[in-house]
């Protein structure tokens, strides 16, 4: 019953931001139907969980990005470095990570982190592996994944689960 009421003020708030009408009746009404519509089609399909709608796990994800920001900006700085030389010496490599997250959307999160970063890009999930692949040898480092690994199950709630 929570995840309805918050997808319904969600989705209500971003109808009303989106839309910008506050003094039309009827568009107001047929705004109110599509968001109910939603979540009659959402809780119909039994979707209506933690990963579905994951809004109350915004402020523990807030640290996570923050700490992911930074590493966005260490990597493009690397990964500019390397482009910039003269000799532009790439390494392009493919290695398999261990997750750590057990949850699709831990998983997804984790997944979406290492493409952000520049240089690297998740190619595919297999299992409790993520293929990547990295423009330099020197961003193949099995512990720095896993220090993003291990920030990102924090993020999403879940125990700490060693490598």
């Amino acid at each position: 019953m929570g995840y309805k009421i918050l997808l319904i003020a969600t989705l209500t708030v971003l109808w009303l931001t989106l839309s910008g009408y506050f003094d039309k009746p009827l568009l107001l009404s047929l705004g109110v139907l599509s968001v109910f519509i939603s979540i009659g089609v959402a809780w119909r399909m039994r979707i209506l969980d933690n990963e579905s709608v994951p809004y109350l796990r915004m402020f523990a994800l807030l640290p996570y990005w923050g700490w992911l920001a930074i590493e966005i900006v260490k990597s493009s700085i690397t990964i500019s470095a390397v482009i910039l030389r003269p000799d532009m010496v790439l390494t392009p490599r493919l290695i398999r990570v261990k997750t750590l997250p057990q949850s699709s959307f831990g998983r997804t999160l984790f997944a979406n982190s290492i493409t952000l970063t520049p240089g690297t890009v998740s190619i595919d999930i297999d299992d409790d592996e993520i293929i990547v692949h990295t423009l330099i040898k020197e961003m193949t480092a099995r512990e720095d994944f896993a220090e993003m690994a291990r920030r990102c199950a924090k993020a999403v709630g879940e125990r700490h689960v060693s490598f």
